[in-house]
């Protein structure tokens, strides 16, 4: 198993403190989650059976929300939770937006990583001449992605190309600029990849392997 398999497939306890491998608010490594509110919660008319914790991120005072079955058992439940990177991207794309991830409390690294990842999923559509803007913006005309998505990249924070060079000039990314730069490529990586292999993945079971019967005409199912 690799490290971030291993780390993907980890389970948290419901305990004193909230072991997470990252913030799903700012990111951070191993973050220091100490609860600070507790109740619970049950059907009507049942007794209790989900005992609830609110922890509070140290680094960015996000609140996470989680439940287990116990107090101190596995955790069942988590908000917001930690959305996996999913392997439909292209293998370049989904490494450069785990690390554009991983490195959402350092802004920098996460405007550049996530801008190329951005990068790698438009040259695996052959979209690969010109400025990361105007690619985009030629996608937008082939209708490969939509003209609104086009309009938000140029609303979000992609200017790695100032982190890359040290531009003096250019301001330095926000945590707000890293997480905007990470939202849109995900939602990105959604549309152009993941959308389409769902759809496929819907149709090719709707149909078994070496159906070549037509659908039945309605018309024929009134008339009998």
């Amino acid at each position: 198993m690799s490290e971030r398999t291993a780390k993907e497939s980890f389970v948290p306890h419901l305990g004193s403190v909230l072991r997470l491998q990252r913030c799903p608010h700012c990111y951070v490594n191993t973050p220091n989650l100490p609860a600070v509110h507790q109740f619970q919660t049950a059907p009507a008319g049942m007794p209790p059976s989900r005992h609830w914790k609110v922890y509070v991120c140290q680094s960015c005072g996000g609140a996470v929300l989680a439940a287990a079955s116990v107090d101190g058992g596995k955790v069942v439940e988590l908000y917001p939770q930690q959305e996996p990177v999913h392997e439909e991207l292209p293998p370049r794309a989904r490494e450069y937006l785990c690390q554009a991830i991983e490195s959402g409390h350092s802004p920098a690294g996460a405007v550049m990583l996530a801008a190329s990842a951005i990068d790698a999923m438009l040259k695996a559509k052959g979209y690969s001449d010109g400025t990361l803007y105007a690619r985009i913006d030629k996608a937008a005309d082939d209708h490969t992605i939509t003209k609104e998505m086009a309009e938000w990249a140029h609303e979000v924070r992609l200017d790695a190309n100032d982190q890359r060079h040290a531009d003096d000039e250019a301001p330095l990314p926000t945590l707000l600029d890293g997480f905007r730069c990470i939202e849109f490529a995900r939602a990105l990586g959604e549309f152009m990849f993941v959308l389409p292999a769902r759809v496929k993945r819907g149709r090719d079971s709707a149909t078994p392997p070496g159906d070549t019967s037509k659908p039945i005409d309605p018309a024929r199912l009134a008339g009998m």
